[in-house]
């Protein structure tokens, strides 16, 4: 993913040495931006009663300057902040926010007064729109709540990346326990609910994390006061309209065009889900509720299902689809992990990675103190200063992720010339959507050139095998996309009421997803809270969105590559025709609407999910074969 800019379009921070580099000496450290007073919008950026297209020329240049200078600061801080979790760096993280905060809402309703203006060049008026809802956290005038605001969303954030769940008293979960160590974190738990098939053990690794999240319910009821108190002061109903209004759209035509895209592509989660259902059933003789408890499913928020391969693969005994295992066996590490998805970058004919890249990154989980492990990309400078935070197993899935996470790397190396404001992607679906697009390109075929499999799959039995293994991961993510934002609409509209937030929670999953809680939940629970993106206040849909856009830009990319054949058998590695298509689109940032930049890269200026269902043609006609006789839904 890619960070949020503290409240607004944050993208990172300060300098660190990560992964290898760690043992040796790190480069210096810029001095970081000191925190100078915010100048009041009266003396410097306010528009006159009468405004003309230069005074909103001089109005956003001045913003451009001001957000440089508070954008690096935060980010600095925040990836000090996320890579040292401590008393203090949650501190200088907070009174970065804090700054931030005050002067987006001094300058963000000066945007408006140009609204009409005649003569306005299109790039500064880009620049105005994009100011308007340049924050996800917009905070009260009022200098204490203010205050109060940024620290509670710097201390949520932090509170997540230290959680962790001690077992107490019976335990199955003691043998997972370290020599001298009496809890496990968040990446010790998912391991076990990847690897185990014990439904005791997954169900307490999967209870004993969601606990962890308790404690953040007050505060997180709190920040959604707040942050609907300041988005109300910048002239939107709720901070939901907020987020949505990003999108070249009204915030309900947003809304209503994601129904849209979930509608289209239901009927090919809802036989993935039975095919997958019928399998648990059968392995942990569950009842005849057709909801799958979600501890079952290989992930902790069952959000991918890829995990449970070796109960859900349709045909045992065809080509080993097991990369994991093969780069395990060649003694893959961490860089090589990251180094692997550049080299795919720089195949299609984009830019080698700046050194800095490799100094600056985190590779590794550091032993001696607690970071935020959640997968990240920065420009800490806005200016080419390219980094991950990453902590990097040697995993079939870490590999899809490095090049998810080069995705953002690559926009921002090639917008990093822009302005502040139009650093960022068409939309946030854009943003998280190309690295995926990139990934899909990591087929058989490429894998096997890579050493990673033995045999490409050519027979009828191997192509499901292959397309299966994908829509687990693919498929399975798409309701999961989908309620995580609709719960918050709800949440900051007020529809769902503080006493009501788990309950609504799970309403919602079982509504989208068709899954259950493993054991009963209440009131005390906070489980949203166990998902990053709850505490971190990441908007969610931009995932949702990225799993569709992610095949509409693949089918485009691979008719510029020449492909023939079947949507799921193309990679576009080493055509250069294709990485053109793509950097043209990398270096529009957000000058343009995102139906301009989509129609630039596929000719379509909607978002269409029928390149994903062409892609998965073949699989749902098998899984439609496989299901009949079961009663599909829940």
């Amino acid at each position: 993913m890619r960070p949020r800019l503290l409240v607004s379009l944050f993208t990172v921070t300060m300098l660190a040495c990560g992964g290898e580099s760690a043992q040796k000496q790190c480069p210096a450290v810029p001095a970081p931006l000191p925190p100078a007073p915010t100048p009041s919008v009266a003396s410097s950026v306010a528009a006159p009663s009468k405004p003309a297209a230069a005074d909103a020329i001089r109005f956003i240049g001045e913003v451009d300057k001001e957000l440089r200078r508070l954008w690096v600061w935060g980010s600095r801080a925040s990836w000090v902040n996320k890579n040292f979790i401590t008393y203090d760096t949650n501190a200088l993280s907070s009174e970065a926010e804090e700054a931030n905060m005050a002067y987006l809402a001094k300058v963000i309703p000066e945007a408006a007064k140009f609204d009409g203006v005649e003569g306005i060049p299109a790039e500064v008026r880009r620049q105005l729109e994009l100011l308007k809802h340049a924050t996800s956290l917009p905070a009260p005038s009022d200098a204490a709540e203010r205050g109060e605001l940024a620290k509670i969303s710097v201390e949520l954030e932090s509170m997540y990346g230290a959680n962790k769940y001690c077992p107490e008293g019976a335990t199955k979960l003691g043998k997972f326990l370290k020599k001298g160590e009496k809890c496990l974190n968040l990446e010790e738990l998912s391991q076990i609910i990847s690897k185990s098939r014990d439904e005791a053990v997954l169900q307490e690794a999967w209870t004993g994390w969601h606990g962890t999240a308790r404690a953040m319910r007050p505060m997180y009821n709190r920040l959604v006061t707040l942050g609907n108190k300041g988005a109300k002061e910048i002239g939107y109903g709720d901070l939901g309209k907020l987020w949505n209004s990003g999108y070249d759209m009204t915030p309900d035509a947003f809304e209503k065009d994601a129904e849209r895209l979930w509608s289209e592509v239901k009927p090919l989660y809802e036989q993935l889900h039975c095919y997958a259902r019928a399998k648990l059933k059968k392995k942990y003789k569950l009842g005849d509720d057709k909801k799958i408890p979600a501890h079952l499913l290989g992930n902790m928020w069952a959000q991918d299902w890829a995990n449970i391969w070796d109960v859900l693969e349709p045909h045992k005994g065809s080509v080993s689809l097991d990369v994991t295992a093969k780069m395990k066996a060649k003694k893959w590490d961490e860089k090589k992990v990251v180094k692997t998805a550049e080299d795919f970058f720089v195949g299609i004919g984009l830019d080698p990675l700046p050194k800095s890249f490799w100094e600056r990154s985190l590779f590794v989980k550091p032993k001696d103190r607690e970071v935020v492990c959640h997968a990240s990309a920065w420009d800490v400078e806005y200016a080419n200063d390219l980094r991950i935070k990453m902590c990097v197993e040697v995993n079939e899935e870490d590999l899809l992720v490095a090049h998810h996470e080069l995705g953002h790397v690559y926009y921002f190396h090639y917008y990093h010339r822009l302005p502040m404001l139009l650093q960022d992607g068409a939309n946030k679906g854009f943003h998280e959507g190309i690295g995926d697009t990139l990934a899909l390109s990591v087929t058989p075929t490429y894998l096997k050139g890579l050493g990673l499999i033995d045999k490409v799959p050519n027979d009828p039995k191997g192509e499901i095998n292959v397309l299966m293994k994908m829509a687990l991961q693919k498929v399975a993510f798409l309701p999961f996309g989908k309620l995580i934002d609709q719960w918050r609409w709800d949440v900051f509209a007020g529809k769902t009421e503080p006493g009501q937030y788990n309950a609504a929670w799970w309403k919602l999953r079982e509504k989208y997803q068709g899954v259950a809680a493993p054991v009963k939940r209440s009131e005390d629970d906070f489980d949203p809270g166990a998902k990053f993106h709850v505490p971190a206040n990441v908007s969610y849909t931009r995932y949702f969105l990225a799993h569709i856009y992610q095949f509409q830009f693949h089918k485009a990319l691979c008719a510029a590559a020449g492909h023939q054949g079947p949507l799921h058998t193309c990679s576009i590695a080493n055509s250069k025709a294709a990485g053109d298509k793509l950097r043209a689109v990398l270096q529009m940032g957000a000058k343009e609407p995102w139906p301009v930049a989509m129609k630039a890269l596929t000719g379509q200026d909607k978002a269409d999910a029928t390149a994903i269902l062409d892609y998965f043609a073949p699989l749902m006609k098998w899984l439609q074969e496989q299901n009949k006789g079961e009663q599909c839904g829940w």
